[in-house]
């Protein structure tokens, strides 16, 4: 073999290997996202389907209320605009191009505390205006309880809150103060000082005034002629006059009540000392505006000509 003819020898063979390259790796990944996003909202409507079935009217709602935006952008001056329907029905014809009115029984649900349009609006501010009213009305008086060390404690007697009229500060008995000697009209040394200060820091509101006289359930002795009428109607007057000492103007005062025991504070217990309390109201809105047209002179008709003779 090693004298072996060289020109007979066999070449080796050559392989050439050829390397395809695809761009986006085997026929392209986008069509994965596309059939990913098809399955996931198949998935989501199936379950919107099993959730309708399975479940209640009021489970229904309480899910729509967990999933409801808190901030829906809505067309200008549409149906609905400025704020949750901005006043107008679900039903209303909306300024739409086509005019084309919602028409049929459509069930909104709208969370508890949604607020909206303009009429609503107006009453979140008026309701914080009321709250910071009430609020330095409150601080006030206790400030000028705590400037008097003999009065500080009194400060618990006194309760300031919103009624339908107005603001209504409630001066209450306890079982360790009364506001008045035992069953007379007389003011008690405690109750003298606790007027002074309200006198103090509502003299110049411009808020006409309302005093109203409560007293407990509990009964009379047998014989004595006064009843819890005119003890009420008779403690209020004296609060009147104490707080006209005080620098309130007498032209505040719209009304004098006694109403005995028919309104308790304590409605479960009729005798619990609470319930013997003068409420002082100042009147706000409607309620001003008709006790400001009571305190007017009644007018005059004008009188008639006499005729020449």
């Amino acid at each position: 073999m090693a004298n072996a003819d060289p020109k007979l020898a066999i070449p080796a063979p050559i392989i050439v290997k050829k390397v395809t390259i695809v761009e986006g790796g085997h026929h392209g990944g986008a069509w994965k996202v596309a059939y990913a996003d098809f399955v996931t909202a198949m998935m989501a409507f199936f379950l919107l389907l099993w959730l309708l079935g399975a479940t209640e009217e009021k489970q229904r709602k309480g899910i729509a209320d967990y999933f409801t935006p808190t901030l829906v952008k809505l067309r200008k001056e549409s149906a609905g605009a400025n704020g949750l329907l901005g006043g107008s029905s679900i039903t209303e014809v909306d300024n739409y191009p086509n005019r084309k009115g919602q028409t049929g029984r459509q069930a909104l649900t709208i969370p508890r505390d949604a607020v909206g349009g303009p009429m609503e609006a107006g009453k979140q501010t008026s309701k914080v205006e009321e709250n910071e009213r009430l609020r330095e009305i409150r601080e006030a008086i206790e400030k000028k309880l705590a400037e008097r060390r003999t009065l500080k404690h009194l400060a618990r007697q006194v309760r300031v809150m919103r009624s339908p009229e107005g603001i209504r500060i409630d001066l209450m008995d306890d079982a360790d103060f009364s506001m008045f000697e035992l069953g007379t009209t007389i003011l008690t040394k405690e109750a003298r000082g606790l007027l002074e200060v309200m006198a103090d820091t509502i003299k110049d509101e411009p808020a006409p005034l309302i005093l109203r006289g409560h007293t407990d359930s509990l009964p009379w002795r047998s014989g004595v002629a006064a009843n819890n009428w005119s003890l009420s109607a008779g403690r209020a007057e004296a609060t009147r006059q104490a707080l006209v000492l005080g620098g309130v103007p007498k032209g505040r005062f719209a009304r004098i009540e006694g109403v005995a025991e028919t309104e308790p504070l304590v409605a479960d217990n009729p005798a619990d000392p609470r319930n013997r309390r003068i409420s002082l109201l100042l009147l706000e809105g409607r309620g001003a505006g008709a006790a400001a047209e009571r305190a007017l002179p009644a007018a005059q008709p004008s009188p008639k000509p006499k005729p020449k003779p």
